[in-house]
Parts: structure tokens; sequence; C-alpha cells
């Protein structure tokens, strides 16, 4: 496959038009070679991804999150914010991010999320409709959260009681927890994030929501999989593959 038909493939799957304002996706560092035969899937560009990537003789590394989102002056191994393009660089690997635009796309992060949660009749979360809310078989915030943390394998942090009721589910993978106001406008009785501010928490507190925080690498790492499959059922002579190496860089004990 050429390089111009994959990032055609990635705009049907994860329009760029569809990312916020501060973010930066799309081909990042490109490639040696314009024909992509090799194509690594991971949430990161880090140090462990760039390293399997080249091991793996990888065209190109495919990510969730973007290495650059300011402007960098300079490119350098000694560098952490660097050394892993560094890395991909000095071996002719390009880098693709596919980040806000794939939390929001139809398939993408947090349909992944809905889906691996059980969710029925989701939705958009509006007003930006990035993330995503839905129905439950009603139960107690006890017994959903041992359903969040088994289906995504995750240390979790609850805040509400654990016997509230909840049949309203609105989700954001990552950094969600300035979703908490969305959430409750749209009825929702828990929030579901990666990720949440101690002040976030609090606001949650007074407006009557709970929220589930589930870590910001497994809420996204849903996706991984799904996009892989889809850009297989493309039918192309490209050859992809789920990163092996790749671990939270956050773990509870």
């Amino acid at each position: 496959m050429q390089l111009c038909d994959f990032l055609a493939q990635m705009e049907v799957i994860a329009p760029q038009a569809l990312a916020m304002d501060f973010d930066n996706p799309g081909l990042l560092i490109g490639p040696e070679k314009q024909e992509i035969r090799k194509v690594l899937v991971a949430l990161d560009c880090s140090m462990a991804t760039a390293q399997e990537a080249v091991d793996w003789g990888a065209d190109l590394l495919l990510t969730h999150h973007p290495v650059f989102f300011g402007g960098v002056k300079a490119i350098r191994p000694d560098l952490p914010a660097t050394a892993a393009p560094w890395l991909l660089l000095r071996h002719g690997i390009g880098l693709f991010a596919a980040h806000t635009n794939l939390d929001t796309a139809q398939g993408g992060v947090n349909d992944c999320l809905a889906k691996t949660l059980g969710l029925g009749e989701v939705s958009p979360l509006p007003p930006e409709d990035m993330g995503r809310v839905g129905s439950i078989q009603p139960c107690s915030l006890h017994s959903f959260a041992g359903l969040v943390q088994k289906r995504l394998e995750a240390t979790l942090r609850v805040c509400g009681g654990w016997e509230r009721p909840i049949r309203r589910v609105a989700l954001l993978g990552g950094a969600g927890g300035d979703a908490v106001y969305a959430a409750k406008e749209a009825g929702a009785d828990v929030l579901v994030t990666g990720e949440i501010k101690h002040h976030q928490a609090l606001e949650a507190q007074v407006l009557g929501i709970a929220v589930v925080e589930a870590g910001h690498y497994e809420t996204e790492r849903v996706v991984l999989e799904p996009l892989m499959n889809r850009l297989q059922e493309a039918g192309n002579d490209v050859q992809y593959k789920l990163t092996r190496l790749e671990t939270p860089c956050l773990r509870g004990i």
C-alpha cells in the first residue's frame, strides 16, 4: 500500500475535521519509504513501542496519542520527550496519530468503550459529541464498578455511595473529568472516564452524579484491536500488528 492510500483510509475512519483545536493528529513523521508493508498499532509512541517497531521492521507506527502538540525545538535521543521519535527517524519509520478525531468518530474510542461495558441505546454525549451516553440494566454503583473493573482490567477510583442506583451511563475515555456537567445534563447517573481532577470530583458530588475513574490507558486501549481489524478488513497487502510491549505507565498496586 502506498502511504497516500493509508492516509486516505485513516481519513475515512477518523476524519481530521473531528479533532479538537488543541490537537495534532495526522502524519507526524514521514516514513523513509512511500510503500507501507508493516504497521505497528499502539496507544503511545514510547521507547518501548518505538523499539518494537524497529525490531519488527515496521514502516509505520500508528498511535492514538500524538507525540508532538506544541512547537518542538529539538529532536534528540537524550531528551525524554523526543527520544522515541528520534529512534523512529533514525530507522526511517513513520509515525501517524489519530487522537480526538478517533475519540469522536463512529467506531472510535468511546464507541468501543461503550461496547466493552455493554451499554445499550448509545448516542453521542452533547454538546461536543465526543463522549457517549447509554443505558444498562439497573444495578448499584458497587455492582457497576465491579463490571467496569472486570471488563477493563482496571484499578478504579470511585466517587459516590455504593448503593446509588445506576441506570444511565455517560463515558469519555482518557482525561474526561470535565464531562461531569454534560453527563448530568444528559441524565446520566454515573460518568466513566480515565482521569478526573480533585475539583471535578467535588463538582460531581454537588451535581449528584457518580464517577468511576478507570485509568487513561485502560479506557482508551479498547480501540486498538478494533482499529487494527478495520484496517485489515480493507483487504490491502499491509501487515498490521498490535503492540505486545506497551503497558500502562501508571499502575495500581
